[in-house]
């Protein structure tokens, strides 16, 4: 682990200041009973939180942006109630910390998980990785949805037509337009989900969940958490898994093939507005999403590309 920078690196100029400092200030005012543990910062190309490592067993996270200081309260109210059911680790609330020290927002301590961020389509086990994941988002739909708040990705798909066809045309120097926006018709000319909302992680990416041995060994970062359409959760089919994989990962999660046309749109959708936001500022944000465009527009299931954009 390396030792913090002086000030992490700011991506937008709204951003909180967040050094070790001031994390180090925060936990002895606030935790007195973990000051001194050691701290050290997570290097990690999220866009969120700022993580920190306190000792052996526990993480901070504070929020970068005002909007992901309004999920603290709706993780620390569902998180343990997840954590029950799900097969499983999820980050586990020790305690809520509040603003401070200059700080503004409500920030977190979590219990300490352990596994590495997967590289996007690479695993060495993944077929048990696509089943481990379909167990995961089966289960989770499964779990009382009473009084649980909407998701971060909670429209219908359709309502992100204007944006993603725009994203389309700004990045067409990048990407086949005509096959992405195939892609994107097929996924919008699918049937919508009837059922009622379920729960979704909505956002099952590299930087979100965790692996061991090739195996998933925990889900983190639920800021997107809520009720929604459970085709946003197949994402991860093109996000975590090689081509080879997505069957078993379909199959597994009962996905039909409306479910799974949608699911290829949110995956394209949540890529194409990634690739364009931070391309000039994310690299490692910038270099997945690429990942996923690309194995959408030459995944075989998709259709055959339409008139030119």
């Amino acid at each position: 682990m390396r030792k913090a920078p002086m000030c992490a690196r700011k991506l937008r100029p709204e951003e909180a200041d967040i050094d070790a400092p001031l994390v180090r200030r925060l936990i002895d005012t606030q935790f007195p009973q973990w000051a001194g543990l050691l701290l050290t910062e997570v290097v990690s190309a999220g866009t969120s939180n700022a993580m920190y490592r306190l000792g052996e067993d526990m993480a901070v996270r504070l929020p970068r942006l005002a909007g992901s200081a309004q999920d603290v309260d709706k993780e620390h109210r569902w998180l343990p109630v997840l954590a029950a059911a799900l097969p499983v680790a999820v980050p586990m609330p020790l305690g809520k910390g509040t603003p401070g020290e200059g700080y503004p927002w409500p920030w977190s301590v979590y219990r300490w998980l352990g596994g590495a961020n997967p590289a996007p389509g690479h695993t060495s086990e993944p077929a048990l990785l696509a089943k481990d994941l379909a167990e995961f988002v089966t289960v989770l739909q499964g779990v009382d949805p009473t009084d649980g708040p909407a998701s971060y990705r909670s429209e219908p798909l359709a309502e992100r037509d204007e944006v993603t066809c725009s994203a389309i045309h700004e990045l067409r120097a990048e990407l086949d337009g005509n096959r992405a926006r195939a892609v994107w018709e097929s996924a919008l000319g699918a049937h919508g989900w009837a059922g009622p909302a379920v729960w979704i992680h909505a956002d099952l990416q590299p930087g979100n969940v965790l692996v061991a041995d090739g195996r998933l060994s925990a889900v983190i970062d639920f800021g997107c958490l809520g009720l929604g359409d459970p085709a946003v959760d197949l994402i991860a089919a093109w996000y975590l898994l090689p081509a080879g994989a997505r069957e078993v990962f379909r199959n597994d999660s009962g996905a039909d093939d409306d479910a799974w046309a949608r699911g290829r749109g949110w995956a394209l959708s949540v890529a194409l507005l990634e690739l364009r936001h931070y391309r000039e500022t994310n690299p490692v944000m910038a270099s997945i999403a690429r990942h996923v465009i690309a194995e959408l527009l030459a995944d075989g299931t998709a259709p055959a590309a339409a008139a030119a954009v």
